[in-house]
């Protein structure tokens, strides 16, 4: 586990503009960094550029400088390490820890998420393939800070992933974890959705020799079909205009205490206020019904 000064990260995917969603996770992180002193950087995960929404990189920007969320040197871009992702795919290949993957969608269809190893010993060439990692038959634990223990069976539950799509764009598994070693970070707060993603990163944080960060998943503000607020459920885009009244009800859905003469002060008020009282063992660990205006 890693003891050195924190380091956090909050780190958007330009597919779309930041919701109520994503301000609970950007305000979380934000104040379990500035709680201790810490420092709190920021990462735009564009890796996807199909995916990505024109404009948005610099809306993201705007919006968390307007909601006080302001972050510690340069926003590191992920397109801009594709040389170094490209330089781990090979190490990997290269030690027979990686292969190359023909297999289409509807090939591993009804396998419920589970690889089943049909291209794991074919030697196909890497040359318009996936690049998939082999996994180990182990199970990976760890302690969150907020969901308690976790546990996966790599080979079981999940079989060996992708690290390196056929049209050559890198995986989120592959990257965050590269781009979390490279930056230092020592404290990872982000969604539950990630929760069960994470597995996959200790692995491979183990196999590059890199330190563990310490996790904290929060909980997911849902819709009432259970599913997650987001921008693909086209969730309202953050206003600057309401940066208080939205920062009080992140605050309150993270299990922090409010007090009501906050309603007239400014962000910047608020999270100060909010720094100084953090309390992360406040923050609940079941999912929160998102409020009407913000479905």
């Amino acid at each position: 586990m890693n003891n050195a000064p924190y380091v956090g990260r909050f780190a958007p995917t330009p597919s779309g503009l930041l919701h109520f969603g994503s301000l609970i996770a950007a305000l979380a992180s934000w104040l379990d960094a500035r709680a201790v002193g810490g420092r709190w950087l920021l990462r735009m995960e564009d890796t996807d550029p199909p995916r990505e929404m024109p404009g948005a990189r610099d809306a993201i920007l705007r919006t968390l400088e307007g909601y006080g969320l302001t972050w510690d040197g340069e926003v590191v871009m992920q397109s801009q390490r594709h040389g170094a992702y490209a330089e781990v795919v090979e190490r990997l290949f290269n030690m027979g820890l990686a292969y190359a993957c023909t297999c289409s969608r509807k090939q591993l269809e009804g396998y419920g998420g589970l690889y089943p190893g049909f291209c794991r010993n074919a030697g196909h060439a890497r040359e318009g393939a996936a690049i998939r990692l082999r996994v180990p038959e182990l199970t990976y634990r760890f302690e969150d800070r907020v969901q308690g223990q976790f546990s996966q069976h790599l080979g079981r539950e999940l079989g060996d992933f992708v690290i390196q799509r056929r049209d050559g764009l890198y995986a989120y598994q592959l990257a965050v974890v590269l781009d979390d070693a490279w930056q230092g970070v020592t404290d990872v707060v982000r969604g539950a959705d990630l929760l069960d993603n994470t597995p996959r990163q200790l692995y491979l944080q183990e196999l590059l020799g890199f330190s563990q960060p310490r996790y904290l998943h929060i909980p997911l503000i849902v819709q009432p079909d259970g599913h997650k607020l987001g921008k693909s459920y086209r969730s309202p885009p953050l206003q600057a205009e309401q940066a208080t009244p939205l920062l009080l009800r992140a605050l309150r859905a993270l299990g922090q205490t409010v007090e009501a003469d906050l309603h007239t002060a400014s962000a910047n008020e608020v999270l100060d206020i909010a720094r100084q009282r953090w309390q992360a063992a406040s923050i609940p660990r079941r999912p929160t019904m998102a409020e009407a205006d913000l479905q």
